[in-house]
């Protein structure tokens, strides 16, 4: 059985730092690619970043801003975020996929391809 589990969300001034994971457990993330998504309350899904072996993309909503990676001993893929401001404040979920070549072609607010997903971990970006 398949499951995606997202922390490292939290509460945190302009201009801080977090770094989100998304551990999965029954599946091996050789075999599958990463999206992260975030949700604001009142707004549509945005797609933030994905990860797929040697193939990453940013939003432009987070590009520069941003870095995502795998730490293959623990199968977890990190989101690292940098000088956080208050349009970042959303639920973020990670989802993982099967078509590896998914990220190749970016990410937006589209979920087609994404089979699992976590639970969703909160971040707040307080001015």
């Amino acid at each position: 059985q398949v499951r995606v589990v997202d922390s490292g969300g939290d509460f945190v001034h302009v201009g801080g730092s977090l770094t989100l994971s998304c551990t999965a457990y029954g599946l091996n993330f050789d075999d599958y690619g990463v999206g992260w998504f975030r949700q604001a309350p009142g707004k549509d899904q945005e797609g933030v970043s994905c990860w797929s072996g040697d193939t990453t993309y940013y939003a432009d909503i987070v590009q520069g801003r941003a870095s995502i990676s795998r730490d293959g001993a623990q199968n977890t893929v990190y989101l690292q975020l940098t000088n956080l401001q208050p349009q970042d404040t959303a639920m973020y979920r990670c989802a993982v996929t099967p078509l590896k070549r998914l990220c190749a072609g970016g990410i937006s607010k589209r979920t087609s391809g994404y089979k699992y997903w976590g639970q969703g971990t909160q971040v707040t970006v307080s001015s």
